[in-house]
């Protein structure tokens, strides 16, 4: 099973994001989404960000899957 997650932008460097998500950082790629920006939160799926999102949906969605004990 994959699964998307929300994950907060920290920096952008070209095409490229650090990206945040309950203390971890990950590189993530912004070639699916090049119109996001640092504080943005984005869906993050196998290495790339899919799809920005709200800051109330992203961390309604983390808080739902850290209760399911998915993350």
């Amino acid at each position: 099973m994959c699964l998307g997650v929300p994950m907060k932008i920290v920096e952008v460097k070209g095409d490229s994001a650090l990206c945040e998500f309950s203390g971890s950082k990950r590189e993530v790629s912004l070639k699916l989404l090049p119109e996001a920006k640092v504080g943005d939160y984005v869906i993050v799926h196998a290495g790339f960000a899919i799809q920005k999102l709200d800051e109330k949906d992203a961390l309604e969605t983390l808080k739902m899957l850290q209760e399911a004990g998915i993350i």
